[in-house]
């Protein structure tokens, strides 16, 4: 597969942007090819290179395109609003229907605000707790990445940790001295990190499932651990459901697990392919938020209508009877295949899936949190990335990243994603380059 217009691409681009991307998780360095590919166009379940080359996704925008690329349902309504304006600097009607429709999917969900990223939510709903509570200190988890603002690139997963990078530089050390890092899944280090600090936390920040050094449950007894302890300790809990909410069922992965957190992060899915970001919870703490409060937030483009339309059409799609249990049923395929055929090769993995969502995990070790998770071969990795890429086949460069099944996806996208995958375990045992 020749890919001679992408390379030239990245010779021109590492002049003019660092590294060459826009994004270090979009770099091929960790994968050990150097250039990455350079998409010119995406519909459906596919995506085309800048050569012409097909190839079919399971990156999805990284989580945020559920329903697949260009969907039409998102580009008529991306239409209709833009002949209206792309940005209004005004209130408008979208952004009620928007957070009217939000709330009804979403109990917790009394008031909520629009931003521009996930990044953006989570950095305002710390402010937000902060604020609301009176305390400095932030609890999270190694490896759950939320953004880069600077709290929470501290001992990130992502991008950040495939490229070797544990904290970035240009946080100060005031920073993270109010953060405190503590083992997923580890319900002992929650309750003991909260009887020694918690009446100087803020809040404790998870993913209720994990997203970001693959795909990771929590186990029974986590997520009980940190809503207790934080509530004896007048502490709030963030949900980051940048990747979760919408992925599973038309709502939040809080009320399939059963947990009411007091702030609720969104992001990806809920702008239809589009920037967005959101955090909402009870009018309580919302009512903190300026105008009403002292916890600054703005934005020119919060709220803009090109985001809210896609956003809110590709949600209409995501409540069609059966979407969501079509995705499980070929995630469940795509977990089996991906099990038999590694064990039939001799290749060593660990399949992590909920829904349509799934993580390969090059290591005989069950992956429960990110020292787990880091276990992984990434030199096994890259040879079968390789070898996935040369068949056609796009999944994130990193071994900490999930595949996402859409709604583009197709029973026969499955059996030829499993075909190459028997093929890619065969090189990755015999170490073979790609």
């Amino acid at each position: 597969m020749r890919r001679q217009r992408s390379r030239e691409l990245f010779q021109r681009a590492v002049q003019h942007i660092p590294g060459g991307v826009n994004s270090p998780s979009r770099s091929y360095d960790a994968v050990g090819i150097d250039h990455p590919v350079f998409m010119r166009r995406g519909q459906g379940a596919y995506l085309w290179d800048a050569d012409g080359n097909r190839y079919l996704d399971y990156v999805a925008a990284y989580g945020a395109l559920i329903l697949g690329h260009a969907h039409p349902a998102v580009l008529e309504a991306l239409t209709k609003v833009a002949e209206r304006g792309t940005v209004l600097g005004t209130p408008h009607e979208l952004e009620v229907t928007f957070a009217e429709h939000l709330k009804s999917a979403i109990p917790s969900l009394e008031k909520v605000r629009f931003v521009n990223s996930g990044t953006e939510a989570v950095m305002t709903a710390i402010r937000l707790a902060r604020g609301a509570t009176g305390r400095a200190k932030l609890v999270k988890f190694a490896g759950c990445y939320h953004g880069h603002s600077d709290p929470v690139l501290l001992d990130a997963g992502s991008g950040a940790s495939t490229l070797g990078i544990s904290d970035s530089a240009g946080i100060p050390d005031g920073v993270a001295a109010d953060v405190l890092t503590i083992p997923y899944n580890d319900a002992g280090a929650v309750r003991q990190v909260m009887d020694q600090w918690g009446e100087q936390v803020a809040a404790i920040l998870v993913e209720p499932l994990v997203g970001n050094f693959g795909i990771v449950p929590p186990e029974p007894g986590f997520l009980e651990a940190i809503h207790e302890t934080a509530s004896g300790a007048g502490a709030l809990v963030i949900y980051d459901e940048v990747i979760t909410a919408f992925r599973f069922h038309p709502g939040a992965i809080q009320d399939v697990l059963g947990f009411r957190p007091d702030i609720t992060v969104l992001g990806k899915i809920i702008g239809g392919g589009l920037p967005i970001g959101a955090y909402g919870g009870p009018a309580a703490i919302m009512d903190h938020i300026t105008p009403l409060g002292p916890v600054y937030q703005d934005g020119t483009f919060c709220g803009n209508p090109l985001s809210l339309a896609a956003g809110l059409a590709a949600l209409q799609v995501l409540r069609e009877p059966g979407f969501h249990q079509r995705l499980d049923r070929m995630g469940a395929a795509l977990e089996h295949g991906l099990r038999e055929a590694a064990a039939r090769q001799g290749v060593a993995v660990q399949v992590n899936r909920y829904g349509g969502a799934l993580s390969v995990h090059f290591t005989d070790e069950p992956v429960r949190d990110f020292a787990t998770a880091s276990k992984s071969d990434a030199a096994a990795f890259a040879r079968f990335f390789r070898q996935m890429l040369a068949q056609g086949i796009h999944l994130a460069p990193s071994i900490y990243e999930a595949w996402f099944v859409t709604g583009a996806h197709t029973d026969d996208d499955i059996e030829y994603t499993l075909n190459a995958a028997e093929r890619a375990f065969a090189a990755a045992a015999r170490g073979e380059r790609g």
